[in-house]
């Protein structure tokens, strides 16, 4: 259960990232994503 609201959040954030022009500001946010 908790697992699925962690993956449902990340593919949330990374569909949102999607949506922003790509920036190294966004780049570091998926870092940092990937890192936790």
């Amino acid at each position: 259960m908790l697992l699925r609201l962690a993956y449902l959040g990340v593919t949330n954030v990374f569909a949102m990232l999607q949506l922003l022009p790509t920036s190294d500001r966004i780049k570091d946010i998926e870092i940092l994503a990937l890192r936790h």
